[in-house]
């Protein structure tokens, strides 16, 4: 069976001052740009060859169903294969795209993987199914860590990852939940993940719904007081069904967050709004996995992850460098970054 559908194109006239034909040629002069680039993102590409088998399982991941058994979890190498494939298909969408923020794709890369190959009960066969998990990117500028995971996880076809940030491409800049299945709210503005998550918590709770809440958040976002007034509202009503979780990674763009507006101490923040804390590796991938999966911490509660981590994790120059916030790679870098990735299998 071939793992991939076939390429669409669409041409979606409204809001929008581009004739189709603009549309079109732009298209196709990014079509030749990086159809080498992404001619590395193939079957044999994100095959973990462990059984013969591979990541994307011959039709992409399958999601694990929470509380059963017809569908078993993938194993904690596969999620670490995933996340390997969500940092080298993130920067390669950057570069193509000349615009992006690859220091926090790779800082949540990990994160992201376990979510969705260990965690969430999502289905992308039915992505608006009323009993699914919700999870809202809050730091919505990561947005190819998160594209190139929906990809991943059957969404849509891993293919349209070439279109990121392209004229009228549904892979916009930041994620928007009536172009893409699979995002569950617009984000971008910083500050505003959480208190969306707090009322689709609450609104689970009004109606004995079954599905749980998770939000990702920067670390220098929560500087913005929209996150404070949101934790102070889960807390008062007691949706021990949501959790945030914070890429604790210290820098921001331009400085680190300490030199910023600092944030420390951040866990006891979070207690005294009267969350439940964990601190733990975000790059752990077997540590976050048992953290997330060991939610409600406490009943009563929303949850709190501090996944304290490392922007550009993965690519040594990369790493742990503020400019990479908001960094473009040249042809050479991203030739060294895809090649140490995959040397680090």
């Amino acid at each position: 069976m071939h793992i991939y559908a076939g390429m669409e194109f669409l041409v979606l006239l409204s809001d929008s001052m581009l004739t189709p034909n603009d549309c079109q040629e732009e298209y196709d002069k990014g079509q030749k740009e990086s159809n080498l680039e992404f001619g590395q993102l193939t079957p044999e590409f994100l095959t973990d060859t462990h059984q013969g088998g591979s990541i994307l399982r011959q039709a992409s991941i399958k999601m694990r169903p929470q509380n059963t058994s017809s569908i078993p979890a993938l194993e904690l190498k596969d999620a670490a294969v995933l996340a390997r494939a969500i940092r080298q298909s993130s920067l390669t969408m950057v570069h193509s795209a000349r615009l992006g923020h690859p220091g926090g794709d790779f800082s949540s890369a990990d994160i992201l993987a376990v979510l969705y190959s260990q965690i969430l009960s999502v289905y992308p066969d039915d992505p608006a199914r009323p009993d699914r998990d919700r999870f809202i990117l809050s730091k919505g500028h990561c947005s190819a860590a998160l594209y190139s995971t929906l990809a991943y996880s059957g969404f849509f076809p891993v293919e349209r990852l070439r279109e990121y940030m392209k004229p009228l491409s549904m892979l916009n800049g930041h994620p928007d939940r009536n172009k893409l299945p699979g995002v569950e709210a617009n984000t971008g503005p910083l500050g505003h993940g959480l208190p969306i998550g707090v009322g689709v918590a609450k609104a689970a709770k009004i109606t004995n719904g079954v599905w749980r809440t998770f939000v990702l958040t920067g670390d220098g976002e929560l500087q913005e007081g929209s996150n404070w007034e949101a934790a102070m509202a889960a807390a008062q009503y007691r949706l021990d069904n949501l959790t945030v979780i914070v890429d604790r990674n210290r820098l921001q763009q331009g400085d680190e967050t300490e030199r910023t507006v600092g944030l420390e101490p951040l866990g006891e923040r979070w207690r005294a709004f009267g969350w439940a804390v964990k601190e733990v590796d975000g790059h752990d991938i077997q540590t976050l996995t048992a953290t997330l999966r060991a939610v409600p911490f406490a009943p009563g509660q929303p949850n709190c992850v501090i996944a304290h981590t490392r922007k550009g994790r993965g690519v040594s120059f990369m790493e742990n460098r503020v400019e990479w916030h908001h960094k473009v790679p040249t042809d050479d870098e991203l030739a060294a970054a895809l090649k140490e990735l995959e040397e680090a299998r």
